[in-house]
């Protein structure tokens, strides 16, 4: 008997019928059964926001594509629980047009989180991002066959356990590929203040212009300079460096204390 074809969900933090996300779930079509989960508006920077105090409604847009009111995280839970036919082999956050690079970005992404959540759930998990080139334009047929080809490998043989990968693939010439650990792109945001018509004030948080730090070995270097990065995330925040720190045993002791 002939083993089922492996299940590949996809979401994204751009919307469902965002062309990305299309691309892919048309070009992994070869390689599985593919399934779009993903909400129904662009939700850029929801890191790992869960819908909690809010009722939330879903659309069967058509055969194997759902629009959910909601986050990624939310679109994850929903696609396991209620859409899917079976338990997916693969999740692929993206195509996003637009780099996640850097431990900042790592944390606000939408992107990367519904990796995380997948990665959560023990399956296997990518995100997916696109850095532009330098008029600012994405190459989303030839990303997605960089995608294909991670995605049928790590079908094959899976991930490191607890981990997901995070892709960012330059739109111009690519130089290869590196296994990078994450850099940092330190953002000033520029508040932007405006007047509506009645005359109240309103605000737009601007990113601004990141300042890029870190080494060649480092995710967001490796992109700049044109390679494929591929990070290993891992979602253990504890900084065991400071476990043994003298202002935290002093703050034990004294806590100690007051017990007492």
């Amino acid at each position: 008997m002939n083993k089922a074809r492996p299940i590949i969900l996809l979401t994204n933090d751009d919307g469902f019928y965002r062309e990305s996300i299309q691309i892919l779930f048309r070009r992994l079509a070869s390689i599985g059964r593919t399934y779009i989960v993903a909400p129904d508006r662009e939700r850029s920077a929801c890191s790992l926001a869960v819908t909690l105090r809010q009722p939330l409604r879903t659309q069967r847009v058509k055969p194997r594509i759902w629009a959910v009111e909601g986050t990624p995280v939310d679109c994850i839970y929903f696609a396991l629980q209620k859409f899917l036919p079976g338990r997916p082999d693969l999740i692929i956050s993206g195509l996003n047009p637009g780099p996640n690079l850097g431990q900042q970005d790592i944390h606000y992404s939408g992107t990367v989180a519904g990796a995380i959540q997948g990665m959560f759930q023990g399956i296997p998990s990518l995100a997916v991002s696109l850095v532009p080139d330098a008029e600012g334009r994405f190459a989303l047929a030839r990303a997605a066959e960089f995608v294909k080809t991670i995605a049928a490998d790590v079908l094959a043989r899976g991930l490191p356990p607890g981990t997901a990968l995070n892709v960012n693939i330059p739109s111009g010439p690519i130089k290869g590929v590196k296994i990078t650990r994450l850099g940092w792109k330190f953002y000033d945001p520029e508040i932007i203040e405006k007047t509506d018509p009645r005359n109240a004030t309103y605000y737009w948080i601007g990113t601004g212009t990141p300042r890029r730090v870190g080494d060649a070995s480092t995710d967001v270097m490796a992109a700049h300079d044109g390679y494929i990065s591929l990070t290993p995330l891992h979602t253990d925040m504890t900084a065991t460096h400071g476990m043994r720190s003298p202002k935290l045993l002093r703050i034990a002791r004294d806590l100690r204390s007051a017990k007492r």
